[in-house]
């Protein structure tokens, strides 16, 4: 519905402050005369109601005020709001005028429905910080007349790697949710594989396109198993791997093979190539983390990131033993992200030094905003008290 208010209004506050006005109204009006048959489209002809009504009390914008006076009188239903314009959305946020943070963080704002806390945390940088790009987006797009479309073909290039950040964002929010008392967040994982998916069509021969989507499917194939009956958080190794969708592994594979057929590797082909060993282990010991190792070393170089550094430390301790995996975690600047953390809580476990493993467990615990994780972590630290032995 935002997309489409803002494909209408061609203004970004404006779109929202109208769903909020046409939310309230809702909330008044649905409970004394029932819900309508369409709730989607009763929301967006009123958003466009209370719009217009915004625009009279400004005195501005005259032949918009008269354009979507004729769009309310259309009969709307719920297919109106396809696909199609959530992409138009992503690809207006991700215009090269606005600075590649602001471009992800804008397009999680109001595609991907993320607080800006949660897209903060993504960040690794201040919720307020945050908020400022976001603001400076909005205007950015405003003052510019960045048009609402998907762009020509010529353009599409510019814009990619955008996107796609874009939608591998919203994927991972919901696959480990920043916050909450649920481990994941199903909708935002539909919604960025259906993203994914209509990049590809538009794409079909962008080897990166195809390599995302097969990492969204592969990573999709585990969401079954990695958690228990109450919700808890069950490691990969703990996993019970027949829970695992042979269907999405197998189509995620096919798509990682059509990319790399293509010979353009790219960071989402190697992540994806990550994930297919994974689904390949039959069991957990059967795991090639030798190989693991060495396609996070060459993401690494293709994408250097502290979080990255961090994946191939994990991955070494499992090849090589957790004291070399300690040494790759020395000096990464990630004291504010939960999970760097809790890996280096797990390597000192398994190396015996419990003191220093229950402290880092400890400092996990106190970043974490996710309930389940936060659980794990609680279970892992009393695992670790003295009157456990």
């Amino acid at each position: 519905m935002v997309a489409t208010l803002i494909r209408d209004l061609r203004d970004i506050d404006l779109a929202e402050d109208a769903l909020q006005d046409a939310l309230a109204t809702a909330l008044v009006a649905w409970p004394r005369a029932g819900v309508p048959s369409s709730p989607g489209a009763w929301l967006t002809v009123t958003a466009r109601r209370k719009a217009i009504d915004r625009l009279r009390r400004e005195r501005r914008l005259a032949e918009l005020v008269t354009e979507l006076e004729q769009q309310t009188e259309e009969v709307l239903d719920d297919d109106t709001i396809i696909p199609d314009e959530r992409l138009s959305l992503i690809f207006t946020c991700c215009h090269p005028a606005l600075t590649p943070d602001a471009q992800v963080a804008l397009t999680l704002r109001l595609v991907g429905g993320l607080t800006t806390g949660e897209i903060a945390r993504a960040f690794l940088v201040a919720e307020e910080t945050l908020a400022q790009r976001i603001v400076r987006a909005k205007g950015k797009i405003r003052a510019a007349g960045i048009p609402y479309r998907v762009p020509p073909d010529h353009l599409l290039p510019d814009r990619l790697g955008a996107a796609l950040a874009v939608v591998y964002l919203i994927f991972n929010e919901g696959y480990s949710a920043t916050s909450g008392d649920a481990l994941t967040r199903p909708d935002l994982m539909a919604e960025a594989i259906r993203l994914g998916g209509i990049l590809a069509a538009l794409m079909p021969d962008e080897a990166e396109v195809l390599g995302l989507e097969a990492l969204l499917l592969l990573q999709s194939s585990r969401t079954c198993a990695r958690s228990g009956s109450n919700g808890e958080l069950v490691l990969l190794e703990e996993q019970d791997r027949s829970l695992w969708d042979r269907d999405l592994i197998e189509r995620g594979v096919a798509l990682l093979d059509r990319a790399l057929s293509l010979r353009r590797p790219g960071p989402y082909q190697l992540q994806a190539a990550i994930a297919a060993l994974h689904a390949r282990a039959g069991e957990p010991g059967e795991t090639d983390w030798a190989q693991i190792a060495l396609l996070y070393a060459e993401l690494a170089r293709l994408q250097p990131s502290p979080v990255v550094e961090l994946n191939r430390a994990v991955a070494v301790a499992m090849a090589e033993g957790p004291a070399a995996g300690l040494e790759l975690l020395d000096d990464l600047p990630l004291d504010r992200y939960h999970l760097f953390h809790s890996a280096r809580a797990d390597l000192l476990r398994r190396e015996g030094r419990v003191d220093e493993a229950r402290a880092a467990y400890e400092r996990a615990r106190e970043l974490v905003t996710n309930e389940p994780e936060r659980a794990f972590l609680s279970r892992r630290i009393a695992e670790l008290e003295p009157s456990a032995h």
